[in-house]
């Protein structure tokens, strides 16, 4: 990949300083809770946007919030940057590192603290995984809704960093409509707690202000986050259309009759036929694109709603309609959807974007973004969460070759932009981290932009707090 996106210029009096600040580390840590040799630190070196990588001075990993403040104290008192990371998966570069920062990695906090089954509420440490969640939870009838893709290793920390989503958010949200509480860390060691068990609370709403703040304003260690029953029966439904547009027209007019499916799940065919291959989910290889319905509640609950969304996909030429017809034929058609970003890997390097546009604008945006990658040569599958506008282009390239690379950066630029034109956002669940940084100022003004900096900066002043990401490097000051 081309090395376009800046860094801030590494701190010369931290750098050094290296050996004094892995020494003071050491005696703030137990020795399995410190990284500092230059082999052990390249697993940190980068996340899953893998374009971009610097080795970092060192990584903390903490086992308990006292640990994480004792570190946090030490950075600020003698400018250290810090970088938070949780399992590594941002798509964003949001827990790429620098040479001057101490990544402090939350991987070894990693515990259930209390499930609350009367209260719906579950108690848990920022490193557990999303899914652990769920199956600690599903032998009682609960679930935590937010499902990420990568929800098998992704862990709560980095979805509150990220505010993620998932592919039943349309009917249950995102993260942060599923998180009443944090216990968190600023930057200077103080602990503070926000939020509870209780549905709202006075005074100003920090919690919403740090979900989504990318780890900038603090490190959250633990997190209490609402449990929801699971429902009574849940059926996905395959319907398979000629063309990208008229699947996309599709979606608009379902959510605007005001039906609200569990999840809207959308594939091109480039998408299918990666995914099929890979997965084995069954998937109509004879049509243009794909949606996957889920709709939940009773049996005739299911049957009603069902009825209506097949009479709205009727309108727009659909050619095939399949509904599941076991608990092992939905676990394949989830599989394949589940997959979609692995299966792709094994077929070329991909840029993954994150753009969220106006359902009305869906079928254009999708017409575009062709026409985009067309023009710089390039490929493009598209699959992504259709029922809350969260589009995800994989734009394919040769990582090895440095025009395709730059070409393949260029075509995410112009997408990202053509939602925001459109009336959309930059991001619906990956974060901005250095991926979109630059391209802020095309969906805020300087006055925007400006506010924005200014509540960062009541959190840090000094900004070593995840320094060179969500912010336009100039105007920091």
């Amino acid at each position: 990949m081309s090395q376009s996106i800046q860094f801030l210029q590494p701190r010369a009096a931290v750098l050094s300083a290296r050996d004094r600040i892995v020494s003071d580390l050491a005696d703030l840590l137990p020795p399995d809770c410190l990284v500092h040799e230059p082999r052990e630190l390249m697993p940190f070196e980068t996340d899953a946007f893998v374009s971009y990588r610097r080795m970092p001075l060192a990584v903390a990993l903490p086992k308990t919030t006292a640990q994480v403040a004792a570190v946090l104290k030490y950075c600020h008192r003698y400018g250290v940057p810090v970088v938070p990371r949780g399992a590594g998966t941002s798509l964003s570069g949001g827990a790429i590192p620098q040479e001057d920062a101490v990544v402090i990695g939350l991987s070894k906090m990693s515990s259930i603290l209390e499930l609350d089954f009367f209260n719906r509420t579950a108690i848990v440490q920022a490193g557990v995984t999303n899914l652990s969640i769920s199956d600690a939870a599903g032998p009682q009838g609960f679930f935590y809704a937010p499902d990420p893709s990568s929800q098998l290793a992704c862990t709560i920390g980095g979805n509150i960093g990220m505010n993620s989503g998932g592919a039943h958010c349309l009917k249950y949200g995102v993260t942060t409509n599923n998180l009443l509480g944090v216990k968190m860390v600023l930057v200077d060691g103080t602990v503070l707690e926000l939020g509870g068990k209780h549905l709202d609370a006075a005074g100003y709403d920090l919690l919403g202000l740090v979900c989504g703040s990318e780890g900038q304003l603090g490190i959250v260690t633990e997190a209490t986050v609402r449990l929801i029953a699971k429902p009574e029966g849940a059926r996905p439904v395959l319907f398979g259309f000629e063309s990208s547009e008229e699947a996309g027209s599709c979606v608009a007019d379902i959510i605007g009759s005001g039906i609200i499916p569990v999840a809207i799940e959308f594939m091109d065919k480039p998408a299918i036929e990666i995914c099929e291959a890979f997965a084995k989910a069954g998937y109509p290889l004879d049509v243009g694109a794909l949606l996957i319905v889920e709709v939940e509640g009773s049996e005739d609950e299911m049957d009603a709603m069902l009825a209506d969304i097949v009479a709205i996909a009727r309108k727009h030429a659909v050619k095939t309609v399949r509904e599941c017809q076991s608990a092992m034929e939905a676990a394949a058609i989830w599989k394949g959807r589940k997959s979609a970003f692995g299966a792709t890997g094994r077929i070329a390097d991909y840029i993954c974007m994150d753009g969220t546009v106006p359902l009305s604008q869906l079928s254009y945006v999708l017409k575009k973004t062709s026409e985009i990658t067309d023009a710089l040569g390039l490929r493009v599958a598209n699959v992504f969460h259709a029922g809350d506008g969260n589009m995800h282009p994989l734009i394919l390239f040769n990582a090895n070759d440095p025009d395709d690379a730059a070409r393949a950066e260029e075509a995410g630029n112009q997408i990202l932009k053509l939602c925001v034109d459109a009336g959309g956002c930059l991001t619906g669940e990956h974060g901005v981290g250095i991926e979109k940084r630059d391209l802020m100022r095309h969906q805020y003004s300087d006055a925007d932009l400006a506010q924005q900096m200014a509540v960062r900066a009541a959190f840090d002043e000094g900004w070593i707090m995840n320094p060179s990401k969500v912010f336009p490097l100039e105007g920091r000051d």
